[in-house]
């Protein structure tokens, strides 16, 4: 009889420490899905997009696509850097109102 209320005292203080790790664990992630989601949203605001997967998706598209610019610039070929140039703010004018 003793023995019983010991395991059952053992295993309520395991469920008590993973309940106390689920619940920190689930309030730090939430503060950072929420702090993403607000950067996500402010960044979107002051470029005029929709906060949407696919507009972040574009934006990170064009931005990789300014940033060959600037490698093949670096590189000295002006043409495929133009082209990398033109290809990226087309894409990101497009996307920016």
């Amino acid at each position: 009889m003793q023995v019983e209320s010991f395991f059952e005292w053992l295993g309520q203080a395991f469920g008590k420490l993973i309940r106390f790790i689920v619940e920190g664990m689930s309030g730090f992630l939430s503060l950072f899905g929420n702090a993403i989601g607000s950067f996500i949203d402010g960044m979107s605001k002051a470029l005029g997009i929709a906060p949407s997967l696919l507009g972040i998706a574009v934006l990170v598209i064009g931005l990789l696509l300014l940033y060959a610019a600037v490698r093949a610039f670096m590189r000295r070929s002006i043409i495929g850097g133009l082209i990398w140039l033109f290809l990226g703010l087309w894409l990101l004018s497009g996307l920016i109102r």
